[in-house]
């Protein structure tokens, strides 16, 4: 008897107190980047500064403003080996500077992650798992990979790519080029036809998913903000686009 009063109580709370429904958003965006053993201090510094300055860029709050909802949320994420992946910025409402000004913030005095090998499938199957957790609502849904090699850790990426993509997921990339090859492994930066076409054949997906790639410091930051103003606007990009001149 008493268990069965608890059981209506239960009901009685639960229809009391209706579970408050996820703020809508234009887009849900996970920022997964690459903090593996071949990305060196310089790019480290380079991720880190790029996505801080584009983030709270004019023409990246212009293309949030113009959505329907007027924002997007995102979160910042840092992946490397199999097994090391973990969020530095959990879940933020970007709707103006100010929220942009203080993500940015956060991502310049944080410490790095990680320095192991690189599971590009780690990190997406870690992005794809934050998705569930958003306080926030979109129709949706997009990871942003950055990295500077290969995938030498991990299940298999194009297993890893498919699945994200059968739940509505958009995965777009951004490479981070090298001037030499990696002395001990050098077809990791380098593999055979270039990075930018692995991630192109082994990463991306969804509808009009792209990659960019980054040669340097300048290229780098504006490529971010090309990047990020493309996915927010849909993501309508050409696969081989050009970095802005």
């Amino acid at each position: 008897m008493r268990r069965y009063l608890c059981v209506i109580a239960l009901m009685v709370l639960s229809r009391a107190t209706p579970a408050r429904a996820a703020e809508p958003v234009d887009l849900l965006l996970v920022l997964a980047a690459d903090v593996s053993r071949s990305v060196d201090a310089q790019k480290f510094q380079l991720q880190r500064e790029g996505y801080a300055a584009a983030i709270a860029d004019r023409r990246v709050l212009d293309a949030i403003r113009s959505g329907r909802n007027r924002r997007i949320a995102v979160m910042f994420m840092e992946w490397s080996g199999l097994g090391n992946q973990t969020v530095v910025i959990d879940w933020t409402m970007i709707d103006g500077p100010q929220a942009a000004k203080a993500f940015g913030d956060g991502l310049l005095e944080l410490p790095r992650s990680f320095a192991d090998r690189t599971s590009i499938s780690g990190g997406i199957d870690f992005a794809v798992a934050q998705f569930a957790r958003a306080p926030f609502s979109a129709e949706r849904h997009t990871i942003d990979v950055s990295g500077d090699g290969t995938n030498n850790a991990g299940r298999d990426i194009n297993k890893a790519r498919d699945e994200a993509l059968a739940l509505g997921i958009t995965i777009n990339g951004l490479v981070i080029l090298s001037e030499r090859p990696l002395p001990w492994n050098p077809e990791h930066t380098h593999p055979p036809g270039g990075l930018t076409n692995y991630y192109r054949d082994n990463v991306i997906g969804g509808p009009g998913a792209f990659v960019l790639e980054a040669k340097d410091f300048s290229s780098f930051g504006q490529a971010i903000i090309k990047k990020l103003i493309a996915e927010i606007a849909q993501g309508q990009m050409p696969r081989q686009a050009a970095l802005p001149r």
